[in-house]
């Protein structure tokens, strides 16, 4: 709901940001009123946009992308010497979101039952952007945050204590849809774009919603685990977790809106634009997560070919590195779009597999492979999965996990997958080509650290440009995939050539806080140090 006065359209003018959650002032030519039925949609869908800023963030913090060769103006990325004014658009575009699911909560308080539904999917939602707030900054306006004229300047919540209370708003919502009555309004299969390719029916489309509340539910307690954080429940609906891809898709396609907005958002980003021009063509895939591919470090010829322009001689290069590095110039030179089917017209480009799959294609929320990976981490941990009606082995939901993330690339935009790609049948290839690591092999990952490891590991690889946020949260939270600290080796270690970290892999603990908190809020935001201050779950 977007509420901008004059005066704060002037300063938005002139460059300095304004948080959602102070937007009190009305502009008398912009709606003043909606309903849930036309904001939860939109909402779902503005946070496939920030979905696809996060993952920018993490690719270029966590591993998967280093500055090409010939390009300037990566400035901090280089050292790390983040200012507030550095990936300030993750914190108002998160809080911009969660400011419309509000609207959502807000607006059908006096009527829960019957908006059961909507309710249990604006809390999993706010579930979901809060987390990724939490994973990024540590403490966070949430008790007091979202109220707009009731509270200009919120106070900051420990971190601690926010992801306990994201623990029971999953429940909350569970239990929305678990007691729903009859006459509830049910979000259909065809109005829902988060589900609207998974589900075929109503009930469907509300299990996978439970299923969707679950597997967070399982990442905050795995990270609240990590970080010596109690949470008030450790147990699962029976629904169980996600094995489908949680992707959104409102009916994206190729377009010539000028708004470009029916593009999928990281589609417009990194391969075209919704007008046929070039998405950023300034980074590349780095040497470190390339050698998980090309057997520097694994042998992963299926997925290298599915997820790379032209692998195995595709570009690729090393943070910091401003001597060499890929070239990634010229119409065809989509680094992260597969050579199949590939056309090197910008205007036509797409029906692809891969990462990059085409305009037309859904933007990953939260994949099956992911859930598998933090399935497989619980139980090795001995975390219960308490009423999930899982019981897997960690062998088993490791190879899921595998299994998952190359079904995942071998899909088409429309959700199918291509004729003569196999994920199974891949997935006994790359056993048989690293048949001695026990990053693949997982009977070989004889202790607990060795288990982690291969788990871990494989979920990075099953981020890559996909949630690479994640990725990044995963490698600050267990130090895997494993680096060698302080090498200038891109194979061995991600961090810039040109870091000025204190700590020994030379990478920061987190970013700064946003320009327009210490404008805004500066009585409250904390103060923090980007090479030590670590978020609550971090090694």
């Amino acid at each position: 709901m977007k509420k901008i006065s004059i005066i704060l359209a002037a300063i938005v003018f002139l460059g300095t940001s304004c948080k959602k959650y102070l937007d009190i002032n009305t502009n008398p030519n912009t709606a003043t009123s909606s309903t849930p039925e036309l904001v939860l949609p939109q909402s779902i869908v503005y946070t496939a946009g920030v979905i696809n800023t996060y993952n920018s963030y993490g690719a270029q913090l966590g591993g998967y992308m280093a500055n090409a060769y010939g390009y300037g103006g990566f400035g901090n990325n280089f050292s790390y010497t983040f200012s507030s004014s550095d990936y300030s658009g993750l914190w108002s575009a998160s809080y911009d979101v969660l400011n419309d699911l509000q609207y959502v909560l807000n607006s059908t308080e006096g009527n829960r039952a019957y908006y059961s539904y909507y309710r249990a999917a604006a809390l999993v939602l706010q579930v979901y952007n809060y987390q990724m707030l939490v994973d990024t900054y540590n403490n966070i306006p949430f008790t007091n945050a979202l109220k707009g004229v009731a509270n200009l300047t919120p106070s900051y919540d420990d971190a601690k204590t926010i992801y306990p209370k994201l623990s029971n708003m999953l429940d909350t919502a569970i239990s929305y849809i678990n007691n729903a009555p009859s006459s509830a309004l049910a979000m259909s299969v065809g109005k829902d774009p988060l589900f609207c390719q998974a589900a075929t029916t109503v009930a469907a489309n509300s299990t996978l919603w439970k299923k969707l509340a679950n597997t967070l539910k399982l990442r905050l307690i795995i990270k609240a685990n990590s970080g010596s954080v109690t949470m008030p429940s450790s147990s699962f609906d029976a629904a169980g977790f996600l094995t489908v891809d949680a992707t959104i898709n409102p009916g994206y396609s190729r377009s010539t809106a000028s708004s470009g907005t029916q593009v999928n958002p990281e589609f417009n980003t990194w391969v075209a634009t919704y007008s046929g021009g070039k998405g950023n063509r300034s980074w590349v895939p780095t040497k470190f997560i390339f050698a998980f591919y090309d057997g520097q470090k694994l042998i992963d010829q299926d997925r290298g070919k599915a997820i790379f322009y032209n692998y195995p001689t595709t570009g690729v290069s090393q943070l910091g590195n401003i001597t060499s590095g890929g070239s990634s110039n010229g119409n065809t030179s989509n680094w992260y779009c597969s050579t199949f089917g590939a056309s090197t017209a910008l205007t036509s480009v797409g029906s692809n597999i891969g990462v990059m799959k085409g305009p037309d294609m859904a933007q990953p929320l939260m994949t099956a492979a992911e859930s598998y990976f933090l399935q497989a981490e619980a139980t090795v941990r001995g975390i219960p999965l308490t009423g999930s009606g899982v019981s897997a082995t960690a062998k088993a939901l490791f190879e899921s996990g595998v299994t998952a993330s190359f079904n995942y690339l071998f899909k088409l935009p429309n959700g199918t997958v291509a004729t003569g790609y196999n994920a199974a049948t891949s997935f006994a290839a790359y056993k048989t080509a690293n048949a001695t690591s026990y990053l693949v092999a997982y009977d070989l990952a004889l202790t607990t650290p060795q288990q982690i490891e291969a788990i871990i590991t494989q979920k990075y690889i099953a981020l890559n440009m996909i949630n690479s946020n994640e990725g990044w949260n995963e490698y600050r939270r267990t130090g895997y995939p494993a680096i060698v600290n302080g090498s200038n080796n891109g194979i061995l270690s991600f961090a810039s050539t040109q870091s000025t970290a204190t700590a020994a892999d030379k990478l920061p603990k987190r970013i700064q806080y946003p320009v327009s908190e210490f404008s805004y809020n500066s009585d409250n935001v904390p103060t923090v140090n980007i090479f030590s201050d670590k978020i609550f779950w971090g090694q």
